[in-house]
């Protein structure tokens, strides 16, 4: 990030959401051929949170590109199975309804391919179902086999950054999936963004903008399974249904690139034998959002167990405990997320440029290729949300000696770095 980025950027850091994406309802996606600057893929979309399709010159040169796929653009099985064989692997049928998703199953990865295989053969059935690999944590299992590298635009990415920090868990997912598997209706986790690259096949997509979900609502609240299901013509327990935008329609061929804006519910299609890359993330553009999202879940939580408030001294505790094991966070494990994001890019900008060449790894390499006015914009971000936190009735209910440090003082040394370089 440049100078002038930067301080165009700064009168942002404090504007209402509804502000910056009032232009985001727009049915049409800008398609990007070759490179362009980071900057402006920042300011045209990430800041805007607007989706875009980049073409397949972006992945011409990943490893799994060539590896994984046949000369007729076909899923080279014999070559996955040489590199997979017996990895454990998350399948889901698509078939079966669990809650709002599908339920899963661990299998042998080359069990999954003899299946996939079969069902090619019968003309895409099976008695099985129509099964689908998907989130299967590739990445993180098989660190050493270099298939694909993350293009820059997608690199100030928080939420990998964190877990990969405390080694617990990683957003970076491999999907595939015969014709005619498919992904129900849902917004990704902590409302994050997504980027999704097709290796080969093609998808399709139906992508709505913030706000529209609530239109699939049923009269109990809860959200469409299936945003193209007959049952939703039923007034009676979709009221709002026909007020509801048409989504967005995209077709992804293969090799092509999906940016998928944070916030946005979608549902997808696997058109042909597809595979596909998968990596949630979110940064300083988008981190208000999973604040908000945040914020809404504990209400959730609250309202839920509302009765059992005045009978429990430590009500507040438990609604905290209740939204961590429904979302995967709760406030202290979110103020510790930002302490990381925080010192990481302190020590980058410390480091500035008398140590740069000592300041190596995966994510110096993303903090040196962003720039020190990237790392500024970023404090500024965690410091926004940071103090909005702090005059949260709710974060001021914890106890903030289970904290590994002080957030006043955390503040303080962010307020610091930040005027080096403004």
């Amino acid at each position: 990030m440049d100078r002038e980025t930067f301080h165009n950027c700064c009168s942002l850091v404090k504007m209402p959401r509804q502000i910056k994406q009032q232009h985001c309802s727009s049915h049409f996606i800008e398609y990007i051929e070759k490179e362009i600057p980071y900057t402006k893929f920042f300011k045209n979309y990430l800041i805007p949170n607007h989706p875009c399709m980049f073409s397949k010159r972006f992945t011409e040169d990943w490893n799994c590109r060539k590896n994984w796929v046949t000369d007729e653009g076909k899923p080279n099985f014999q070559r996955l199975l040489h590199e997979f064989d017996d990895t454990p692997v998350p399948v889901a049928n698509c078939n079966a309804k669990e809650y709002n998703s599908n339920p899963k199953q661990i299998m042998p990865f080359k069990e999954f391919i003899q299946y996939w295989r079969e069902y090619i053969q019968n003309g895409h059935s099976s008695p099985k179902g129509c099964l689908y690999l998907k989130d299967w944590h590739m990445h993180r299992n098989f660190t050493d086999h270099n298939n694909y590298k993350t293009p820059i635009y997608f690199s100030s990415d928080w939420l990998n950054e964190y877990w990969d920090t405390i080694e617990v868990d990683d957003y970076r997912f491999v999907y595939m999936g015969p014709k005619g598997s498919w992904t129900p209706f849902h917004a990704d986790v902590f409302r994050s963004y997504s980027w999704s690259a097709n290796i080969c096949g093609r998808k399709k997509w139906l992508l709505y903008p913030p706000g529209q979900e609530e239109f699939f609502r049923d009269c109990h609240g809860n959200l469409a399974y299936d945003v193209t299901a007959p049952v939703l013509q039923d007034k009676g327990l979709y009221a709002q249904f026909e007020e509801a935008c048409q989504p967005l329609e995209i077709i992804q061929e293969a090799g092509e690139i999906i940016f998928v804006p944070s916030g946005w519910h979608h549902q997808v299609y696997n058109l042909e034998d597809t595979i596909s890359i998968n990596h949630n993330w979110l940064n300083g553009c988008n981190l208000d959002i999973m604040w908000e999202f945040l914020q809404n879940e504990l209400s959730s939580v609250q309202r839920e167990i509302e009765e059992w408030r005045d009978t429990m001294d430590t009500w507040h505790q438990h609604c905290q405990v209740i939204m961590k094991s429904c979302t995967g966070i709760d406030y202290g494990e979110f103020a510790s997320f930002l302490k990381t994001i925080a010192n990481n890019r302190i020590s980058y900008l410390n480091s500035c440029p008398r140590n740069a060449d000592h300041y190596q790894g995966h994510l110096a390499e993303s903090l040196l290729a962003l720039g020190p006015h990237h790392a500024a914009f970023d404090l500024q971000r965690v410091l926004y949300i940071f103090e909005s936190m702090l005059n949260n009735e709710d974060f001021k209910r914890l106890d903030l000696t289970d904290l590994s440090f002080k957030p006043e003082e955390l503040l303080q040394v962010i307020r610091d770095a930040i005027r080096i370089i403004v």
